[in-house]
């Protein structure tokens, strides 16, 4: 009876040793979430309940999007007010404006930055195409801008 009591105790003590070993990693890894959405910054991608395949890094990126689709945002603030799907923004400021414009690429700080509805745009530079217009007899005939508008 007492090497029973032994053997339990050590069992326990056992147990107790790997307990630690066995628990969830703290802190708890983040960026993957359901759908094939990542997220990475403060209040990327805040709103989202149905969209997919998104990925949000930075401060505020893609943080009203709640149902698009295959966005990309990358840096703070990119993609802030889009709903949209099949956008791309890389640089602070890229496309923050946008709200159900699709297919849109914007790569460098503030490109596309008032564009809201316009669809198909590639814009490459800082503050390229910053105060796009959506008259055709006013858009600029060049989608790369390195000056500031």
């Amino acid at each position: 009876m007492k090497s029973q009591n032994l053997i339990l105790i050590l069992i326990g003590i056992v147990c107790i040793g790997i307990l630690p070993k066995a628990q969830a990693v703290s802190p708890v890894p983040d960026g993957g979430y359901a759908g094939g959405n990542t997220a990475e910054g403060q209040n990327a991608l805040l709103s989202l309940t149905s969209g997919t395949y998104n990925t949000a890094v930075g401060f505020e990126s893609l943080e009203i999007n709640t149902n698009g689709q295959f966005n990309t945002a990358i840096g703070a603030g990119t993609l802030v007010a889009n709903t949209a799907s099949q956008n791309t923004a890389t640089g602070a400021g890229a496309l923050l404006s946008n709200t159900s414009g699709f297919d849109n690429t914007a790569t460098g700080a503030f490109t596309l930055f008032t564009n809201t509805t316009g669809a198909d745009n590639t814009a490459s530079g800082a503050f390229a195409l910053f105060q796009m217009s959506m008259d055709p007899t006013t858009m600029p005939s060049a989608l790369t801008r390195s000056a500031r508008t």
